[in-house]
């Protein structure tokens, strides 16, 4: 056999590789992804005051609050930073106690949605046939009826007590839409050569399923399900503005609730008890959807090397 150059040549020891042409050491992505993406990293910063707000907010005003006739709807004080509402109560305490029910109901619904979505969904694109049309008609059937107003159905009739239950309900009616694009990616996905491996070797439904199918789509399921808590959380703030939900405890939506029948509109120093749980609100979902314009930052390698 004729040995060729190039084996004559490497035949010695391969040459050291110098500092500068070894391969730099790879972060992991979340890390890159806050170094270099300043929208993501803005919201990462405000989604996490808010959890710990949610965590440590009920602790560090723990406490009864006092009705005090004298001080109703007073404007923005030392005592009182934000002012008070109808009753006397301090609104900023009002704010921080509230965060905790708004995000533990709008990340719950989110995972529930989510893995119903995600799990029939792939199910029903994986297995086709009779399970694939039953699910298809039940979809269909959600979707036909508008969102506040199964929503609002549902509510009227079960007593949301408590926030698990009130997740429970919006997440019944909000995998629909999810549902009917994961299982339109794994119809594609199915007939890829690494599937229909998995197939042939007989790895079982499961395996493919949650082995070869959906770590294919990580990136899409992280996004929906951010686009699924912000929904989630206008979903319950609706129920609350409405009145479906039971009038107790501390919520946002609440807030919204009582400064509108309570006549807050017409107290001219009511205006920061109005605006504390809008402006609350609107920087929780603000961090979402900046979380969300930047995750796809972290999932595709053509932009992250741009």
């Amino acid at each position: 056999m004729v040995q060729t150059a190039v084996d004559v040549e490497h035949v010695g020891p391969l040459p050291e590789t110098s500092p500068v042409d070894r391969p730099a050491p790879r972060r992991w992505p979340m890390v890159r992804f806050l170094l270099h993406n300043k929208v993501g990293a803005v919201g990462f910063v405000i989604l996490f005051c808010f959890v710990l707000l949610a965590i440590f907010g009920p602790i560090v005003t723990s406490g009864e609050q006092r009705t005090d006739v004298t001080q109703i709807y007073s404007s923005p004080s030392r005592d009182h930073p934000l002012g008070t509402d109808y009753a006397g109560h301090d609104v900023l305490t009002m704010v921080v106690r509230g965060a905790r029910s708004v995000m533990v109901v709008g990340a719950l619904a989110a995972l529930i949605s989510t893995v119903i979505a995600v799990t029939v969904g792939a199910l029903a694109g994986l297995v086709g046939g009779w399970f694939d049309s039953f699910v298809l008609t039940i979809t269909d059937v959600v979707l036909t009826v508008p969102y506040i107003i199964l929503l609002g159905v549902l509510a009227a009739y079960v007593r949301l007590d408590t926030p698990y239950l009130l997740a429970l309900i919006i997440a019944s009616v909000a995998w629909p839409t999810l549902l009917r694009a994961v299982r339109a990616q794994v119809l594609s996905l199915k007939e890829r050569e690494y599937v229909e491996a998995a197939r042939v070797l007989d790895l079982g439904t499961a395996n493919i399923l949650f082995r070869e199918v959906l770590p294919n789509m990580m990136s899409y399921i992280v996004i929906n399900f951010v686009i699924a808590m912000t929904n989630a959380i206008y979903g319950q703030l609706i129920l609350y503005f409405l009145g479906l939900v039971p009038l107790s405890g501390d919520n946002w939506g609440l807030m919204i609730n009582l400064a509108y029948t309570r006549g807050a509109l017409f107290f001219k120093d009511s205006l920061w008890y109005i605006l504390s749980p809008i402006i609350a609100i609107s920087l929780l979902q603000l961090s979402l959807v900046m979380i969300t314009r930047s995750l796809e930052d972290v999932f595709n390698p053509r932009l992250r090397s741009g």
